[in-house]
């Protein structure tokens, strides 16, 4: 299939720092791709500098055939690039469905049918928000947090949704509905680029793969390739279940 999004030899970096080092990577439509890496790997970064947040030392952003390197990200938006960003980001003090009205900020159609339409579809994906639509969402569980972040996004209509380890810091059994609801999502058509340190999750769900060492992509692959690659296993795999077997955190 044709990528939606790609990185074009991309570069980063804070201050006198070089974050990222020449990245390569291409988003198929219709697919879900994910990139893999330990902490300070660059992942955040990474989705941070294709959302527009963070600039670009060189390099490009190329979005359905179109240079958006320069692009300010609420035109981002705009175009169907959004993103659900690392540690939920949610707005505490505001409810629920005041939440979601947000996600929705940049649309035009708000007081129409096809808002109301696209409204039930999150409560149909994620019916625990449904039940707390008047609850502040700072009150919410971690968990519920990581669904509102995720379904306000969707309220932007996304053609790309970025995830950034939208399975960090929850129990393992959150952590299983969390990518069951990322797999419906993409299946009802909408494309998704997956930052994540749960490998096995990650592989298990994804059609293509990505694997991030320091700034670099040291591997890439299909999915079901790297999930059954002996290196990555080692390298990924059997952390996780060291860290996670007797805590049920999943680290950062």
């Amino acid at each position: 299939m044709p990528a939606i999004l790609e990185a074009a030899d991309l570069h980063a970096q804070y201050g006198s720092t070089q974050v990222l080092h020449g990245l390569r990577f291409a988003v198929e439509a219709g697919g879900i791709t994910t990139i893999l890496g330990a902490n300070g790997a660059g992942k955040t970064t990474t989705l941070k500098t294709v959302s527009g947040v963070r600039p670009v030392t060189s390099g490009a952003v190329i979005f359905d055939g179109n240079d958006i390197t320069a692009m300010p990200p609420h035109q981002r938006v705009e175009l169907g690039l959004c993103q659900a960003p690392e540690g939920r980001g949610i707005f505490p003090g505001m409810t629920v469905l005041e939440n979601l009205d947000m996600g929705a900020y940049t649309r035009r159609d708000r007081k129409t049918a096809a808002f109301r339409s696209d409204l039930d579809r999150v409560f149909e994906l994620f019916p625990r928000l449904n039940e707390r639509r008047t609850q502040t969402g700072g009150t919410m569980s971690g968990g519920e947090q990581q669904m509102l972040a995720i379904a306000r996004a969707l309220m932007a209509r996304p053609r790309v949704l970025l995830l950034d380890e939208p399975s960090m810091g929850l129990a393992p059994m959150i952590v299983q509905q969390i990518f069951e609801i990322i797999t419906e999502i993409n299946e009802q058509g909408t494309t998704v680029l997956l930052v994540e340190q749960n490998a096995q999750q990650a592989l298990q769900r994804a059609h293509r793969a990505y694997v991030l060492e320091t700034g670099h992509i040291v591997r890439s692959d299909e999915a079901k390739v790297l999930l059954g690659d002996e290196s990555v296993r080692a390298a990924y795999l059997g952390v996780e279940q060291r860290q996670t077997g007797t805590s049920g955190v999943q680290p950062k």
